[in-house]
């Protein structure tokens, strides 16, 4: 993806922030009605999906699809309509109260650009443990988000992954394509991961479930890598012999334990439910409590987590961006 650079003079007409599946599908509908949608697309163009190497429930692919390729045809399906792209993150808004379809401002890292209607589609970014290590190690030391883009590097060795979701799942089973052996560390003693991914996971002799264990540290060598994770028994709350902590040798930390929705550079200026994500209403639950500003994805739904939902909600935004820019 080679983002175009866009400079906007006037008040632009759909101004979509994020270029996820959400996004680009926003970017989709708006620019076959004729808006010439500017997408703003962030410091991760395509969104999470990028960095997932095999999408098997995304409609119209029954022998899957790479979440790259994916977004990109998006977004080369966006740009065939008249969808623009700016290389840019929007650091702060300001959003105009009263009658829809008034300019609203946004204050990126490349300048302000006005928008008669906002479109947020900003994903979620992955949750951090909190621990001792973590920072510490992040960054080519051994602690990663992404399994798909740091997996190779961890070929014929031992690693772990922390939480017991679906993303757990996917990763542990993806990295089993380069680690001797994958250890699933989940605070419980069931996964929360779909049917299919768990059976999938419990039945790979490379895999390992370390269950009802908690980690309260990462540790590292001689190497300035990581080389150990320390565990506590969730059962014994951390008491009994040893203070009920061990460690784990492993040369890799896969964290996967769910994501936190990308709102902080909204400022209050739109209403957040208890979780920081963006709270929808009106129909098709994309409209916000500012008239001419919508949301669609992960941002604001905290339960799918699917790239065909957050691709409805975009068609949904755009749907209503339309109409009201029509009325």
């Amino acid at each position: 993806m080679n983002p175009e650079t866009t400079t906007s003079t006037a008040s632009e007409d759909v101004v979509i922030i994020g270029s996820g599946c959400a996004g680009l599908t926003a970017a989709i509908y708006t620019a076959r009605a004729g808006l010439a949608p500017l997408v703003l697309e962030g410091g991760l163009p395509g969104g999470q999906l990028t960095t997932t190497s095999d999408v098997e429930n995304f409609p119209g692919f029954p022998e899957g699809i790479d979440g790259y390729s994916l977004t990109d045809a998006m977004r080369k399906q966006a740009a065939r309509f008249g969808a623009r792209f700016k290389n840019a993150s929007v650091k702060n808004v300001r959003f105009t109260t009263g009658a829809a379809g008034a300019p609203h401002t946004l204050v990126t890292d490349a300048g302000e650009i006005a928008a008669r209607t906002v479109i947020v589609a900003t994903g979620a970014a992955p949750r951090h443990l909190g621990i001792a290590g973590e920072t510490e190690f992040a960054g080519g030391k051994g602690v990663t988000y992404c399994a798909t883009c740091d997996g190779a590097f961890y070929r014929a060795k031992e690693v772990a992954v922390i939480g017991g979701g679906d993303t757990a799942c996917e990763d542990a089973l993806f990295l089993t394509r380069f680690a001797s052996k994958v250890f699933l560390v989940h605070r419980r003693d069931t996964l929360r991961a779909a049917d299919i991914l768990a059976r999938r996971v419990l039945e790979n002799p490379k895999i390992t479930p370390v269950w009802n264990t908690a980690p309260t540290a990462i540790l590292g060598g001689d190497d300035g890598k990581v080389r150990a994770l320390v565990l506590r028994d969730t059962t014994t709350g951390g008491t009994g012999s040893g203070g009920g902590e061990r460690e784990l040798p492993v040369r890799g930390v896969f964290v996967a334990i769910g994501n936190v929705p990308n709102t902080a550079f909204l400022g209050g200026a739109l209403e957040l439910d208890a979780a920081g994500c963006v709270a929808g209403r009106g129909p098709g639950g994309v409209h916000t409590n500012i008239a001419g500003v919508f949301v669609a994805g992960d941002c604001a739904d905290p339960h799918h987590k699917q790239a065909v939902a957050a691709a409805g909600a975009g068609c949904r935004a755009a749907i209503e961006a339309v109409r009201l820019l029509g009325d």
